[in-house]
């Protein structure tokens, strides 16, 4: 059953996913969503039981052309994008930005670059994915890194900013695990700033790990192109007595005079610079797979019960990270990290990542 023209044809958001394009559609008009589903989708080829969506009929209920509908839902794009760059999970995005969206709420695959919304100062939570959207008020600084962010994005590329910028984050949860001498003026501000974003007296509504990754991700995005240039990586790759100019950069960006490196793994940056400088970047783990997600995203039961645990014993000065180093988030580069022996292999596409 195909239907007339829709009388309101709102338009899609940027990154919106198509089962959340087609549910406002059915809203505004008072529509059933499975009816309005099934008149847009088909079975797929193969015989299988999932539908999927037929572009021109898309087009047709709502006026638009295929063209105009693939710019904004990348589900509905030729050839199919490179799913590795997209976060896998759907997400709300920015509430400001989607209230002008009517229909409901939107959901988008957000591209890893994009952690904060630099129009209206909110943090778009990329490791919890449960629809919490956190203000930054009074923190300028992590929006000026989101800014920074997409400079390295423009000069290195999707694979290997990522790659740089969740080491980064890593290594620093990392070293805010560590002693306070061994992690700089860094740590002041981490605390500073999960003191605003976490305050003491709200911890166990106010936690989450979303908001850990925004007290460190400043300092993870000034790391970030250390991790990413081809010149840091050799200089990293020397010698251990033979790294001062890496030192020295490592020093400034953390404010850490003291900083040199350390003969063992138990100093994050040495670890990384002993193992994995000479390896290329990898690609996610997980990645997109395109099945429509009709309904909100929402942490696990078993997720919530842990998170409420680690919100129960956070204080953040004191080893304040371990909750940020153990998400499943960076599961990526932490398995790298700590198990040499992965093999390095590629991807159809050509990106690159480890075995499990």
């Amino acid at each position: 059953m195909l239907l007339p023209r829709l009388p309101d044809p709102v338009p899609p958001a940027q990154h919106e996913i198509t089962a959340s394009y087609i549910g406002r559609l059915a809203r505004i008009h008072g529509l059933d969503v499975s009816i309005l589903w099934r008149c847009v989708t088909e079975r797929e080829a193969s015989g299988g039981m999932r539908r999927v969506i037929v572009p021109e009929r898309l087009a047709a209920i709502t006026g638009r052309t295929v063209h105009a509908l693939a710019g904004a839902l990348p589900e509905l794009r030729t050839p199919q994008p490179d799913w590795a760059m997209f976060r896998h999970q759907p997400q709300p995005g920015c509430r400001h930005c989607d209230a002008r969206h009517p229909g409901g709420e939107v959901i988008r695959i957000l591209p890893h670059h994009r952690y904060v919304c630099t129009r209206h100062r909110l943090w778009l939570s990329p490791s919890d994915a449960d629809g919490q959207t956190t203000p930054l008020d009074g923190l300028p600084e992590i929006v000026q890194a989101q800014r920074r962010h997409l400079r390295i994005l423009r000069r290195h590329g999707w694979a290997v900013t990522y790659d740089a910028v969740l080491t980064a984050m890593l290594i620093c949860g990392q070293l805010w695990s560590l002693s306070e001498d061994e992690n700089g003026e860094a740590r002041h501000d981490w605390v500073h700033r999960a003191s605003i974003l976490i305050p003491p007296d709200t911890t166990e509504s106010a936690f989450s790990v979303a908001r850990l990754c925004a007290v460190v991700y400043p300092e993870a995005v000034a790391l970030a192109p250390l991790f990413a240039s081809p010149f840091w990586r050799q200089q990293a790759q020397k010698a251990t007595w033979d790294r001062r100019l890496f030192n020295a950069e490592i020093a400034r960006r953390l404010r850490h005079p003291n900083y040199n490196h350390k003969d063992h793994d138990n100093d994050p940056i040495s670890h990384w610079a002993n193992m994995n400088a000479k390896r290329p970047p990898l690609a996610p783990i997980r990645v997109h797979d395109q099945k429509h997600h009709l309904h909100k995203p929402a942490l696990s039961p078993a997720t919530q019960l842990a998170q409420q645990r680690r919100a129960r014993a956070f204080d953040p000065s004191r080893r304040a990270g371990e909750a940020l180093v153990a998400h499943r988030y960076f599961a990526t580069v932490f398995r790298r990290a700590w198990d040499p022996t992965r093999k390095h292999r590629l991807l159809p596409n050509g990106n690159s990542y480890y075995s499990l």
